[in-house]
């Protein structure tokens, strides 16, 4: 997963999720009352009762004496340093399904020191979810307050982030000040609740097959062609529609995005959704149970400029995520969560891919799976990858160094690395490559594909990504070690990343520490929650609006929860939970309920109070 490297407290490595301050990428339905009393929605929007429930960049609310507020002592000031620097301020309001009318309303003062009359070098943008609300800049500078009005009624019904990001340039400063912010709700009496979602609990589509075939241009960075899916109905509720996760398109600026799917076959195309990331598909006809279908389409990716999982660093090009994959449906309904830049969202079904990728012969192309090279045109070469039971594919593409060994448990692994990493520092990524493949093999369970691509870059913001077989890294042995682990827990032990992301993160970094000799010992000693309610299980949602805290619970409190788990239950019995767990949930998917259960299981003492202590709630 997206981490950055920090000193733990207590001496081990933590690892901590990158990125700033995000919003909620797309409203969220509501599981609130229907009824629409009139008032007022906005908590604190004064700034006079403390930071709480704003989610702010430090320093954010304030009262110092250098701006006015608008009314009472406190304000939001964002940027005015005369430096590089970004700001933000956010809090989610649900508005009641039965609000006919819902206005934000904030009022907002500009100061600047630029001089310019025609450039906007520092903006404030203001959102409601992923909708852009306006744009202010340097340009609208002016004194005292302004009073700005949005009507927010198209969210009636759902949970909504309304957040403010103000980026400064290097330059002169411009201040951003916001006052008085609310939302003012009222009328339309009660609105029927949405249906709930199908009852069945089980996941579909199943059986995912993807098959693949793509050319790329002479930089690898344009990708076009055709993708299939065939799938299978597994579930006793009728399968009338499919969704496609487009999750690279949220690295665009919808509706232009940077994944463009055409000319549908087997199904009748919607609009995109969820910002631009969801599209339905609807079948010609309802599947039953153990009915199948097929949809195909023509596919385009153009890969944007940046060193991240998608993205192109120099003549260095990265495709994590960037072919779309089926949405699932379970109890809960379809699991349409927004893309969040924190963390994942993905959750997906092991499947089998097929993919072929025509290329110029001067670019290499490790990818997820088992790869085969062929002649092709004058020029260029044929790779096809096939893989087996995996939940993604990701591939890259460029004049990458290479270096390939064998693990003494017999996984071929293959380091991958750009320019400026010198050859000493890939040998030495393909040595802890093949030690911690086999460490976390002897924990969990054979590896299963055969071999795994490692890809260095320096540049990565993130750190380090995880996907099948493939992961993308820094010259970092923590880190790598952290992405081999992934290939257990979310690849082979998938889960909902974005609702339970403390699944795969947590018993990763746990694995980590095991397998570079570390026992955890005292770290829980240094846990000091945000709130009352704040759990290591909380989801994506939570920790996008609590960014900074999302490294801190879910990779080390979560770890040290587990490692706390092993001093309770015995470290033989612990390792034989973790093994046996893994095995009963092999290419399936793992729930929070499910290794609880297994856990007490395991166990005579009873762990109740062991659950509550450490806040893992199901």
């Amino acid at each position: 997963m997206r981490r950055r490297l920090l000193t733990w407290t207590t001496g081990a490595c933590l690892i901590v999720g990158a990125g700033g301050l995000a919003t909620v990428a797309a409203p969220t339905p509501a599981r609130a009352a229907a009824d629409c009393a009139a008032g007022q929605l906005i908590s604190n929007g004064g700034f006079e009762n403390g930071t709480s429930p704003w989610s702010q960049s430090n320093g954010v609310i304030t009262s110092s004496a250098s701006q006015s507020a608008h009314s009472g002592s406190h304000y939001a000031w964002l940027d005015g340093y005369g430096s590089t620097h970004t700001d933000t301020l956010s809090q989610s309001v649900t508005v009641p399904a039965g609000c006919t009318s819902a206005s934000l309303s904030f009022y907002l003062h500009i100061d600047t020191d630029e001089t310019t009359s025609s450039t906007a070098y520092d903006k404030l943008t203001a959102k409601a979810g992923p909708t852009t609300l306006a744009t202010y800049s340097n340009l609208d500078a002016a004194s005292g307050y302004t009073k700005k009005t949005f009507d927010l009624s198209a969210f009636a019904g759902q949970t909504v982030t309304v957040s403010f990001t103000g980026t400064e340039d290097s330059g002169a400063q411009t201040s951003f000040v916001l006052d008085d912010v609310a939302l003012d709700v009222s009328g339309g009496g009660t609105t029927p609740p949405p249906p709930p979602p199908p009852s069945d609990s089980t996941r579909t589509p199943a059986k995912p097959a993807y098959t693949v075939s793509l050319s790329s241009d002479s930089a690898g960075t344009h990708w076009s062609g055709h993708e299939s899916v065939s799938f299978t109905n597994a579930s006793a509720t009728p399968l009338s529609e499919v969704y496609l996760r487009l999750w690279d398109n949220a690295h665009g600026n919808c509706p232009t995005t940077p994944i463009t799917v055409t000319n549908v076959t087997g199904g009748t195309p919607d609009a995109l959704s969820v910002n631009c990331t969801a599209l339905k598909v609807t079948l010609p006809g309802p599947l039953a149970q153990g009915q199948s279908g097929t949809v195909g389409f023509g596919l385009a990716i153009d890969v944007p400029s940046g060193a991240d999982r998608f993205g192109h660093d120099g003549q260095f090009a990265f495709l994590g995520n960037a072919l779309p994959v089926l949405a699932i449906r379970d109890a809960d309904g379809w699991h349409l969560d927004p893309y969040t830049n924190n963390g994942e969202s993905f959750y997906s079904l092991a499947a089998d891919f097929d993919v072929t990728l025509d290329h110029p012969s001067a670019l290499s192309v490790p990818a997820t799976g088992t790869s085969q090279d062929s002649a092709g045109s004058a020029g260029r070469t044929v790779t096809r990858a096939t893989a087996r039971s995996v939940r993604d594919f990701a591939w890259a593409a460029g004049p990458f160094s290479k270096v390939s060994g064998t693990s003494p448990g017999g996984t071929k692994v293959n380091v991958y690395a750009v320019d400026g990493i010198g050859s000493s520092d890939t040998q030495n990524m393909l040595d802890v490559a093949e030690s911690a493949i086999d460490a976390h093999a002897q924990r969990f369970g054979a590896y299963p594909y055969g071999e795994v691509d490692a890809v260095l870059d320096n540049n990565f913001w993130f750190g380090g990504m995880e996907y099948p077989g493939f992961v993308l890294d820094l010259v970092d042995r923590t880190a790598l070690t952290h992405e081999l682990a992934h290939q257990w827990f979310y690849g082979i032990v998938g889960d909902d990343e974005y609702n339970r992301p403390w699944l795969d993160e947590a018993f990763t970094d746990y694995a980590t520490d095991l397998a570079l000799g570390k026992d955890g010992a005292g770290c829980w000693n240094n846990v000091s929650w945000a709130s009352p309610d704040e759990a290591i299980t909380d989801s994506m949602a939570y920790w996008d609006a609590h960014s900074s805290r999302y490294s801190t619970v879910v990779y080390g409190y979560g770890k040290c929860a587990l490692h706390d788990l092993r001093r309770v239950i015995g470290d033989s019995a612990m390792e034989q939970l973790l093994h046996d767990y893994a095995q009963s949930h092999w290419y399936g998917v793992s729930t929070t309920a499910e290794f609880k259960a297994a856990a007490q299981a395991a166990t005579s003492t009873d762990l109740t109070s062991f659950w509550t202590q450490h806040r893992i709630l199901d």
